[in-house]
């Protein structure tokens, strides 16, 4: 089981902790048969992801005084940051609130066309700048615009690699400090976007995003595929940060909240 835990990314601590703690609710529960184990385990999986964030709720924050609650999109390419976005708008307005989206990738060729052709579909405003113009300007800009239009939601696009991490790393913070300036609470997510089959590398982005931008959640895309996506326990076990939303494949409604005892159960599906 331990190994089992490995490979699916859970890590080396978390898959000791469970594998020990399950020898003992084993005994415990006398669980003798295949599928007693199976569910032992299945609630186990689901007692450390909820210990994992006491009090952080997995719940998007939607605050109905502000106008607008900004959502900060980070991670790098590839991902799935625009397309979350994309979907989580039309997800928004289909709950009959106002959103809009700002296209802030001013770097990588064709994120800003993903964009707009996202809010085409959606009917979605999308608030862009001149091409290869400073992100924070329009961020700005769309800042701007929400707030003095009374917005409920403001979904922010960001880049995912410039020339180093350092730039990257400093542009976000630029970015968040653009949006404080205009509206000192927000931004009210700052949500890192993770390929669910990127591994144990996961762990590694979400510490070193988390050190500029101050993560509140993370979402997980691409479960559609043979990935476990089990870095998840991992990252909460040593960062306490909920998954917020999971993509589970490329069309607009693809996108799911999380729910941890169906993830456990996908985790561990074919494997015991």
């Amino acid at each position: 089981l331990e190994d089992l835990l490995i490979e699916s990314d859970v890590g080396f601590e978390t898959a000791e902790e469970l594998t020990d703690s399950l020898r003992d609710e084993a005994k415990l529960q006398n669980a003798k048969s295949h599928d007693d184990l199976k569910q032992v385990t299945v609630e186990k999986l689901v007692d450390i992801y909820d210990k994992g964030g006491e009090g952080k709720d997995s719940k998007l924050a939607d605050d109905p005084e502000a106008k607008p609650n900004v959502y900060l999109f980070v991670g790098v390419n590839g991902a799935g940051k625009t397309t979350t976005i994309g979907k989580l708008a039309k997800r928004i307005k289909d709950s009959s609130k106002s959103v809009m989206m700002v296209a802030a990738d001013t770097f990588r060729a064709g994120a800003v066309e993903q964009l707009v052709e996202w809010g085409r579909r959606d009917g979605v405003e999308v608030v862009t700048g001149p091409e290869k113009a400073d992100p924070a300007s329009v961020v700005y800009d769309g800042v701007k615009k929400a707030k003095d239009r009374g917005i409920d939601f403001l979904l922010v696009d960001t880049a995912g690699r410039l020339q180093n991490k350092v730039n990257l790393m400093s542009e976000l913070d630029k970015i968040k400090r653009t949006i404080k300036k205009i509206l000192p609470d927000q931004p009210n997510e700052v949500l890192l976007v993770l390929d669910g089959s990127t591994g144990q590398n996961a762990l590694l982005q979400a510490k070193d995003f988390d050190k500029t931008t101050k993560l509140t959640g993370l979402v997980l895309t691409k479960l559609d595929g043979s990935s476990k996506g089990g870095v998840v326990l991992a990252i909460r076990n040593e960062m306490d940060l909920p998954v917020k939303l999971v993509g589970l494949g490329e069309k607009v409604d693809d996108l799911a909240n999380f729910d941890a005892e169906k993830f456990a159960i996908g985790l561990f599906q074919g494997l015991i």
